[in-house]
């Protein structure tokens, strides 16, 4: 008797038929495709790896953090921020805000559902998206299922994974390590000597963190940054940004903020931090790089509370050895190396994404829309904003093609419907 492995994995999977888009992911994007999509009538389900909605801010986010836009620019579709909250609502606000926009929208995520493989079949021109059990459902051959649809939304984002460098000597390093996903307060590196690789938004912040907490950050700037101040006389600057690019070309807004910045924060070079040749605007359309809004790390910087040191050469035991050949002692290391996306583990045979894990063409381009029924949210750089656009684009999109096929004959809908549930 011959057995096809793919057929037996396929009788040994529950099916369900999904009567509309299957979305990867209940983060902020995966929720705003959901809320657009009720407004429109359109069926959908959600599947989550984890056992709650955004769990990046739930449960990889330290307890300090803040939006670091104001909040008409990181509201979802639908729905904006509660008047009371500040112009730049606290991580719990933002969670509490997230939980109350899935409740308003009765978005219900299929949780600790982790995406193994998704791909198009084109025999039958659907859409089949296994899962494995996550979490507390880990090994449960119950919550091995194949969702079969017409439409894959992938909303899993730029920051699905961590980023962790390959370090030489890392491993012989005595201290504790961990990823900034890891890090929650500094309470628990108090008196300690710290070491942070990384000098974006995320390391900039643990390190006024650290010295809150009576630590010693020393911030590894290894690269060019941009600094800009977060806002200036009590304007933001990126809402700043946004009224000049109505008009102005970019390349006279950079010039502006460049400005804006040397008058606020004076030269940076002084303080080991150099800027990039390309303006912070320009620079995030090319290559993703978003700016870094001081928060009050340069006044711990100047007064030598945060030490500025270069690249890293080599880790040892207890202390760490910088390109420049010094030698500095310390008792942690903290990574702030950021995060990535992991689309290129699971989806499979599609030219859509780069093996980078982001849609091809990039911003401002139509990078939401692959072929077959393939749609991307939350991958243009341009954070919650540019999540909510590609939402409310895709949503549309979908409902169209949904409403189009159900006023179509219901001859083929027994055929589907045998789907249904194995």
């Amino acid at each position: 008797m011959v057995r096809i492995p793919d057929m037996d994995d396929f009788f040994s999977r529950r099916c369900v038929w999904v009567n509309g888009p299957i979305i990867v992911g209940a983060g902020p994007s995966g929720l705003a495709v959901g809320a657009c999509l009720k407004e429109q009538g359109v069926p959908f389900e959600i599947l989550e790896r984890s056992d709650c909605i955004a769990s990046l801010w739930q449960k990889r986010t330290y307890d300090r953090l803040k939006l670091h836009l104001p909040k008409q620019f990181c509201q979802l579709p639908k729905m904006p921020f509660p008047a009371h909250y500040p112009e730049y609502p606290t991580r719990n606000q933002f969670i509490e805000y997230l939980e109350n926009y899935a409740k308003n929208f009765d978005i219900k995520p299929r949780f600790n559902q982790t995406v193994q493989s998704a791909r198009y079949d084109e025999t039958s021109g659907l859409w089949r998206v296994r899962t494995v059990g996550s979490g507390c459902d880990a090994g449960n051959r119950n919550a091995e299922i194949e969702y079969i649809g017409r439409w894959l939304v992938v909303a899993t984002g730029e920051n699905a994974e961590q980023v962790m460098p390959d370090l030489d000597g890392l491993g012989e390093f005595c201290g504790p390590v961990s990823h900034v996903s890891e890090y929650k307060s500094g309470e628990r590196y108090r008196g300690k000597k710290v070491i942070v690789v990384g000098c974006g938004n995320s390391g900039m912040e643990v390190c006024l963190d650290l010295c809150d907490n009576d630590a010693f950050p020393s911030m590894v700037v290894r690269d060019s940054v941009h600094v800009l101040p977060r806002e200036v006389l009590g304007k933001s600057t990126f809402d700043l940004a946004v009224f000049f690019m109505k008009w102005l070309p970019l390349w006279m807004v950079d010039k502006i903020m460049l400005i804006l910045a040397w008058l606020v924060l004076g030269n940076l070079e002084k303080l080991g931090i150099k800027r990039p040749s390309m303006g912070p605007l320009e620079l995030k359309n090319v290559s993703g790089r978003t700016p870094v809004l001081d928060y009050g790390a340069l006044s711990k910087i100047r007064s030598g509370d945060i030490k500025v040191v270069p690249g890293v050469k080599r880790f040892w035991s207890k202390k760490v050895e910088l390109v420049d050949g010094r030698f500095v002692d310390i008792d942690a290391v903290i990574l702030a190396t950021g995060y990535r996306s992991n689309v290129p583990q699971w989806l499979q045979e599609t030219d859509f994404f780069t093996k980078d894990g982001f849609p091809k063409g990039g911003f401002p381009n139509n990078n939401w829309k692959g072929k077959s029924g393939l749609y991307a949210v939350g991958f243009t750089r341009r954070g919650l904003s540019g999540a909510s656009s590609d939402a409310v684009k895709v949503s549309q999109d979908i409902a169209k093609g949904w409403k189009e096929e159900t006023k179509q004959t219901r001859i083929g809908a027994c055929h589907r419907r045998c789907f249904s549930q194995f």
